[in-house]
């Protein structure tokens, strides 16, 4: 089984920024047990949430060529909690991207409130570094395009982004 903590992306314009979106439901069955008595969506996968956008994001600036995992969470702040009916707004950015790794600064959103921000890191690793394989490349491409990246997608210079022809 997949986790998916987004929903849908609103903007991307690579190498730059993303947002992206997670509708918060109570038919989420995580959101039960996590605090008996108190529905609640975990900062831990809202972080999971950030992760995604920007680790897509990271992904997508170095043209999939690489594996990107979550390295480090250097700093993440809460302000608070999410719970079923709202819709989280993950707003990432990219603060240097190097080859061996990236920075990057991710908030979470309710309506025009902050509710949370975080410091990531990511690794950008070879095949056969230990990491194993997270999506086939058809799998990939069937999920970016239900994630809508292909008909919102930009490049820096404002172009539409060109689905790969993988």
């Amino acid at each position: 089984m997949r986790w998916f903590w987004i929903d849908r992306f609103d903007e991307f314009v690579r190498g730059k920024h993303a947002t992206a979106v997670k509708n918060v439901s109570l038919a989420e069955e995580h959101l039960h047990d996590h605090f008996p008595g108190t529905a609640l969506m975990p900062n831990s996968l809202v972080v999971e949430g950030m992760a995604q956008t920007a680790g897509l994001l990271v992904a997508d600036a170095i043209e999939f060529n690489r594996r990107v995992v979550l390295a480090k969470v250097a700093g993440a702040e809460f302000y608070f909690d999410a719970v079923p009916g709202d819709t989280l707004r993950f707003h990432a950015e990219i603060c240097d991207l190097k080859p061996a790794g990236a920075l990057t600064h991710v908030t979470s959103h309710v309506g025009d409130r902050l509710q949370g921000e975080a410091e990531l890191f990511f690794a950008h690793l070879e095949p056969g570094e230990g990491v194993p394989k997270l999506f086939e490349p058809d799998e990939l491409l069937k999920w970016l395009d239900q994630m809508h990246i292909y008909d919102i997608g930009r490049d820096a210079a404002g172009q539409p982004l060109a689905r790969p022809d993988w």
